[in-house]
């Protein structure tokens, strides 16, 4: 939990609070000050940070350590933050707009409702609207994200029931917490907000409005045809999962417990300490917007700095590659002529995996070689455009068994136009042509939601998807590899390893063919930005040193090797640009992952257990694998 800035100064080296909030913003690595303001019904983000933010004097918001563990540095790197500056979703508003000019007004009020929920809604309870980027612009209030007023204010009695960003905003202004008997005169006195009590405020039902997302569906003239498209539906996928009968709820996950007391509110000393305590991360899965936001925080005008986005990214790392996918690697026959193999993907997210806007997909790399680390046979493996190469060019069907290196499994919604032609046109999806997301344990075809979360495609007839015989909800899916060995009877050396992609190339062709400042502002933002895909986890048959080819070779020395401290040193004399470092154990689990970078000489810490480790160095175009020894 030590993300946060621990003080190393006492408080009587400087001379006031504001000049130790300076100091915090320096160390934070920049980012614009939080809106510090109110119109007549929200706050921005400022106002809670007085007594709910950084406490340089360590007097509240740390937990029993001593670790900051104030909710606003917790939350400003996040994309709940961040969802109005996010330059994608710009763009894609942009390019709906190009397509659907007459329907631009319509839909920017539409998308603002979620992504930027205190202009929109400061614009509909006024009367006023519709809500547009361009209004947003206007007001650093209104780009405030899904800042603290948007969840808190919401009250109970209309959760679960209102979709599409149709929030419901206590009027009376009314903050809900989950503690009984706050502390509510600071609030009412000096922010204008008075606060109750509301266990709902950790119930899923609090985020089901904006992660149900039901847009119309438009012809290829821009004509409404009538029928509904269920563009994202995680809450949906929750509900027709084992995780809402076992009332595990989204915050169980995204806006972790944890037991210590912690003292919520600065410049009160007698207050008493609240347990158990919910940490403010809402990270998900998108790991690439934290980096592309991280690199342009100043053209960007966001309000978190290098070292927020870091600790942010480090979390969703840790999320995707610990938390979400399990893999099992298992060979089951070998003939002399071709080799079994089955991959095994458990589900361990309370929704499908991958969840959320339809370009987000998960795809299997899987590598066969022999002793002399020659290919024998490979599926998934990405170019040098962080693109899968042997994919169709319209989308990949769902395989149950792949036996040819142009097959790929790629785990992914597909959306289809009124001609169920493919199309990444929001407005224009009519139906699901491929859903292939892997389910949650408990999902099953006649849960009642299940009409707004189709299984779609081949998918559907897989005896192997989230199944167990005839019984559904494994919450799992099986893919068979039959490899040709093209006569090899020797020793073989196997890998699969699952990748996660937030804005893949593929589905960006369609937005880039057009042009507006936003796409465009975007599209240079992409084009340097990281984009390859996080590593979610692997599995090996074999030797790991070996069944990891150098695809090219590099100059890459790591010393001490044997280490007998932890600590080992990479020496890159090149200045190879390496995205990624992970390092794995002798039975090939992920245990570590670090930034990279071109340095000639970069130091990474290795697991305190003893034992044979493989560090792994990712780049574009670039994959090195070598063996070091922790006595």
């Amino acid at each position: 939990m030590g993300m946060g800035f621990q003080q190393s100064t006492t408080a009587s080296s400087y001379h006031s609070k504001e000049e130790l909030l300076l100091l915090k913003s320096h160390l934070r690595g920049g980012g614009l000050p939080l809106p510090n303001y109110s119109n007549p019904l929200f706050a921005g983000s400022g106002k809670c940070e007085g007594c709910h933010g950084y406490d340089p004097l360590q007097e509240a918001m740390v937990d029993d350590d001593g670790v900051d563990v104030n909710v606003v540095d917790d939350w400003r790197a996040s994309m709940m933050a961040n969802s109005a500056k996010d330059p994608f979703w710009r763009a894609k508003v942009s390019h709906e707009s190009i397509v659907n000019p007459a329907h631009a007004p319509v839909f920017e009020n539409l998308c603002t409702s979620c992504h930027a929920p205190l202009g929109h809604h400061s614009f509909r309870l006024a009367g006023v609207g519709p809500f547009t980027l361009a209004a947003m612009d206007t007001s650093a209030l209104y780009r405030d994200g899904v800042s603290c007023n948007a969840c808190h204010q919401q009250p109970a009695d209309s959760l679960g029931v209102l979709f599409t960003g149709q929030i419901k905003i206590d009027m009376g202004k009314n903050l809900y917490g989950p503690y009984d008997n706050p502390f509510a005169g600071p609030m009412t006195a000096f922010v204008g907000f008075p606060v109750a009590y509301g266990p709902h405020i950790n119930e899923s039902e609090l985020c089901a409005s904006c992660h149900t997302l039901i847009t119309e569906t438009a012809d290829l003239n821009g004509n409404l045809t009538g029928n509904h498209f269920f563009e994202q539906v995680t809450y949906h996928e929750w509900v027709n999962s084992d995780y809402n009968t076992n009332d595990i709820s989204c915050q169980s996950c995204h806006a972790p417990q944890i037991s210590d007391s912690i003292m919520i509110s600065a410049n009160y000393g007698n207050l008493a300490p609240r347990s158990p305590f919910g940490r403010h991360f809402f990270v998900g899965a998108n790991a690439f917007m934290m980096k592309l936001m991280r690199d342009n925080i100043d053209t960007l005008k966001i309000t978190a700095g290098v070292t927020d986005f870091d600790s942010t990214i480090a979390r969703t790392n840790r999320m995707l590659q610990q938390e979400s996918l399990d893999i099992t690697l298992t060979e089951t026959m070998r003939t002399s002529d071709t080799a079994f193999y089955e991959v095994e993907l458990v589900n361990k997210a309370g929704h499908k995996l991958p969840s959320g806007y339809p370009s987000r997909r998960m795809f299997v790399e899987f590598v066969v070689l022999n002793d002399n680390a020659d290919t024998l046979f490979k599926s998934g493996i990405i170019d040098g455009t962080y693109e899968v190469l042997g994919q169709n060019p319209t989308y990949e069907p769902h395989y149950q068994m792949i036996n040819q290196e142009d097959q790929v499994q790629i785990y992914e919604m597909v959306m289809g136009d009124v001609n169920n032609d493919v199309t990444t046109v929001l407005e224009r999806a009519n139906a699901p042509i491929k859903d292939n997301r892997i389910p949650p344990t408990g999902f099953t075809t006649g849960h009642y939601a299940y009409d707004t979360t189709l299984i779609a495609g081949t998918a559907l007839t897989d005896v192997d998807f989230n199944k167990v015989g005839a019984t559904e909800g494994a919450g799992k899916d099986i893919v068979h590899y039959h490899v040709p060995l093209q006569g090899y009877s020797g020793d073989l050396h196997v890998s699969a390893r699952v990748y996660y992609q937030t804005a893949p190339p593929k589905w960006m062709v369609e937005m880039f063919s057009v042009s507006s400042p936003r796409i465009d502002h975007f599209k240079e933002m992409y084009d340097n930005s990281d984009q390859s895909p996080t590593l979610m986890n692997a599995a090996f048959l074999g030797s790991l040193y070996s069944s990891t080819p150098e695809y090219q070779r590099h100059n890459f020395t790591l010393y001490p090797n044997p280490t007998s401290n932890g600590q080992v040193s990479i020496r890159n004399p090149d200045r190879k640009p390496v995205d990624q470092i992970n390092v794995f154990s002798e039975n090939g689990r992920l245990v570590k992952y670090f930034r990279g970078s071109s340095n000639i000489t970069t130091t990474i810490v290795l697991p305190d257990a003893k034992g044979i480790y493989y560090i792994e160095l990712k780049g574009k175009g670039l994959r090195v694998v070598k063996k070091v020894i922790s006595l």
